[in-house]
Order: C-alpha cells, then structure tokens, then sequence
C-alpha cells in the first residue's frame, strides 16, 4: 500500500471478508481475532482483484516496510524539515542494522534502497512541477536538495529531461508509485 486510497481499499476488502481491523497503516493490517486458512484465501484473492499482494514471507515485508517509510516521508512530509539522514530514519523506525536492510533490498528488488529515494523524490519533484505552484528554487528546498543545481543534475539524469523541458511535455509524464 503506498498512499492512504490504498489503506481505504484494504480495509473495506478485510471488512467484507469478514474480518475485524484493529489497526491499518502503509503496508501492514492487524485484525482482531484468527485468521482461518480460508479467510486467508479470501482476502489474497480480494487484493489481487484490487491490484494488491498479501505478502506473507518476513524478508519481502521488511522491503515492503522499507518502501512504505521511503514513501510516505518522500510525498507525505516535509525533507527540508528532516533531521536525520534516511539510514537512520529507517534502522531506527525498523529496528534492524541499516546494513541489512540495504542488502536485503538490494537483493530482492535489483536497486539500492539510495536509487529507490531517488526515484520517489524524482516523482514527487514530478507532481509539485505539474502543480506549477512552487518555483524550482522553493521545490529544491522543499525536498532537501542542497541547491537547485543538484535536483537538476539528478532529474536529468533519471528521467533525461531538464525540469523546465519535463514541464513543457503534453504528455502523462509521471509513473505510479506502486511502479517503482
């Protein structure tokens, strides 16, 4: 799950199967009560119905925990506000080594878990332009960027466009989040 739409849909899918939520947050369900094997089924079929996997194996849940922390700080709060580095965001809100959880990503999704940040400032650089609310200069800041030179540098060199080139585009020019 990458944004709160998501969290909707997986509630009303646990709610019609049914089960009781206790909690639900990016990427993670609790119900209350036991799950039957059948319940299980259920809920597996409703999500992949939906566009969703329920991931049961404990490694690709830590990368699904991963992607969720990254997600949610990269578009749902403020980067020039953070005051710790990613690696330290995520060792400690995981409690893992972030050694671990680097090459644990690594291996399951074929990036680093630096390239994914990127990817998903990249697309969030991508919405506030299609905005056209803030300047480059305001977007630089807003997500951390040690000046507008080095987001530029990066936006070309992910998605081969300049900002400016990338605004005059016609076109659907941003990926989905669960795409990346």
């Amino acid at each position: 799950m990458v944004c709160p739409r998501c969290i909707k849909v997986v509630k009303s899918v646990l709610e019609a199967v049914p089960l009781t939520v206790a909690d639900i947050q990016l990427g993670k369900a609790t119900v209350d009560g036991k799950v039957t094997e059948q319940q299980l089924q259920a809920v597996s079929v409703a999500l992949q119905a939906e566009g969703f996997l329920l991931i049961d194996d404990k490694k690709q849940q830590l990368v699904a925990a991963i992607k969720n922390i990254v997600v949610e700080t990269v578009h749902y709060s403020e980067l020039d506000d953070m005051r710790e580095n990613f690696s330290s965001l995520l060792a400690g809100k995981l409690q893992k080594d972030y050694h671990y959880l680097s090459s644990l990503f690594s291996e399951m999704e074929g990036v680093t878990i630096e390239q994914y940040i990127i990817q998903q400032k990249i697309e969030r650089v991508k919405e506030l332009l299609d905005y056209n609310e803030l300047s480059l200069s305001e977007i630089s800041y807003k997500m951390g960027y040690s000046s507008v030179a080095h987001l530029s540098a990066q936006f070309k060199k992910v998605t081969g466009l300049t900002p400016s080139q990338f605004k005059q585009l016609k076109t659907p020019k941003r990926i989905p989040l669960d795409k990346l």
